[in-house]
């Protein structure tokens, strides 16, 4: 076996481990966030907005790597279900922002711990140091991975 085909057996298997630990993990928080009525979506921009307060409605999608047009589903059926509201930027008229409603706010802070606590354990496999580890070696693949991309 040559160099490059171990290199590429190696970079195969760990893409494969990767996947299923990344399903693993994540499969825990869906759950957690189905068991409270939300898709994931949904969830995903009202934790944007808790945690981050108003949010321009053209950046959201960015921030939660989701397509405008789903933005806009997702925004407008959480504006419907009175988690929040649109807010026109006091400084520029061509800006709208989300914002979060009473409602929202305390449905994010009743839930949020819970979901917290889900992912704590989900990852608990690994010790602090671990994760000090894992974090710093999946941002360093992460971003070597993106600048390929360009």
């Amino acid at each position: 076996m040559t160099e490059t085909s171990r290199e590429t057996e190696q970079a195969l298997h760990l893409y494969r481990v990767f996947s299923r630990a990344y399903r693993s993990v994540t499969e825990h928080s869906l759950r957690d966030i189905k068991s409270h009525g939300l898709h994931p979506t949904e969830f995903a921009v009202l934790e944007l907005l808790y945690h981050k307060g108003p949010q321009p409605l053209q950046q959201i999608g960015a921030s939660i790597l989701l397509a405008s047009g789903s933005v806009t589903y997702v925004i407008d059926k959480l504006e419907k279900n009175g988690m929040l509201i649109r807010e026109p930027c006091p400084k520029d008229r061509r800006v709208t922002h989300a914002t979060l409603t009473q409602k929202g706010r305390s449905l994010m802070e009743q839930i949020f711990p819970t979901h917290a606590e889900v992912i704590r354990l989900a990852v608990s496999g690994l010790d602090e140091q671990e994760k000090k580890q894992a974090i710093a070696l999946l941002r360093k693949l992460g971003t070597e991975a993106a600048k390929r991309l360009k």
